[in-house]
């Protein structure tokens, strides 16, 4: 089973404010929808998306405030053989299991990747 970094999620105060960056410097077009408290932003050429995520109240701006996320097809599957990851949790159409790197910093296995797919197969 394999997972492929996918995305990175990016925790923030004002989302407007780091489309408008994101989009101006580095040619990132945002996907909103309107019922998905997440903006997902993607290059047009690929690579790596930018999630960007409400920051909560408690978070303090320019501390990690960054989580890599893998795509996994079959998360459950993924959690079963990596027990470091913790509850599976449900998003819109999807789900997602949370863990911590050596260094502390925040990993997320996802199928938020895959849910279009599932959307149009259901």
């Amino acid at each position: 089973m394999t997972a492929v970094l996918g995305r990175v999620v990016i925790y923030a105060k004002d989302i407007d404010a780091m489309v408008a960056f994101y989009s101006e410097h580095f040619g990132y077009e945002a996907l909103h929808d309107p019922k998905d408290r997440i903006v997902e932003m993607n290059h047009p050429d690929g690579g790596a998306g930018i999630n960007l995520h409400p920051a909560a109240r408690s978070q303090k701006m320019g501390q990690v405030l960054v989580k890599l996320v893998f795509d996994v097809a079959d998360v459950a599957g993924f959690v079963a053989a990596h027990p470091a990851f913790g509850a599976i949790h449900r998003g819109d159409g999807y789900v997602f299991a949370n863990a911590k790197d050596p260094s502390g910093n925040s990993v997320s296995v996802s199928s938020r990747a895959f849910r279009n797919q599932a959307r149009k197969k259901g």
